[in-house]
């Protein structure tokens, strides 16, 4: 990261419209407010800022009053019939590191599936599975709790496709019960409730930066 053409030092402050940033060679321009949100999406609800079909987003989660009227969208995705963490905000530059497999942010879930997984299914989920558009790439998995035929696995993957844990799961013979994602780097679904948010503080804001590697950028933001 560079400030007006020299390499940006923790500690050092920009202004917006004054001081020349870049992040990766890429200019940041100054922005109005920006704002980030935790929300714990139910079930039903689609993951999008818009749905023509009329049926309820999850921006539609987010009090009127807490959003000001600011154009949030989500970062990544939940299926309409998955639950837990979503991170809204209005700060591309944040949610685009967040999602890109360079930076390997990571994403927790809790999955139940049936029946329970044998132990070389769980070992071949922690070295990738190869799905049909290609590998999944290595993950933490481990069988937390188990009922029945029916079994909590605490699944943590670093990049993902479109419906890949499921699709794993499918591709091993196993049926998904339920997913929940409970954390996206260090953010974690806390205590919300389905269907309740919160803003994040400041401190949370410049954990999430520092995973995608830039410890010092919250205190760049600060001075803009």
């Amino acid at each position: 990261m560079t400030l007006n053409g020299k390499t940006a030092s923790l500690g050092d402050r920009g202004i917006a419209g004054r001081d020349a940033i870049e992040v990766d060679g890429i200019a940041v321009e100054p922005e109005g407010e920006l704002a980030y949100f935790a929300l714990n999406k139910p079930a039903g609800v689609v993951s999008t800022a818009t749905d023509p079909q009329g049926r309820p987003t999850v921006l539609d989660q987010i009090p009127l009053d807490a959003s000001r009227g600011l154009r949030l969208f989500p970062v990544g995705r939940l299926d309409m019939d998955s639950t837990g963490l979503i991170l809204l905000t209005n700060d591309g530059f944040l949610a685009n590191r967040l999602m890109h497999p360079r930076y390997g942010v990571p994403r927790e879930y809790m999955v139940e599936v049936e029946p329970v997984p044998r132990p070389e299914d769980i070992a071949r989920l922690r070295k990738g599975v190869r799905l049909e558009d290609g590998e999944t790439g290595a993950a933490k998995a481990s069988v937390v709790g188990t009922s029945g035929r029916m079994a909590q696995v605490d699944l943590v993957i670093h990049a993902g496709r479109k419906r890949q844990i499921r699709r794993t799961f499918e591709h091993l013979s196993y049926r998904v019960v339920s997913l929940n994602r409970v954390r996206i780097g260090s953010l974690g679904l806390g205590r919300l409730k389905p269907g309740e948010s919160r803003e994040l503080t400041g401190a949370e804001v410049r954990e999430l930066y520092g995973q995608t590697g830039l410890e010092d950028w919250g205190k760049v933001k600060e001075g803009q």
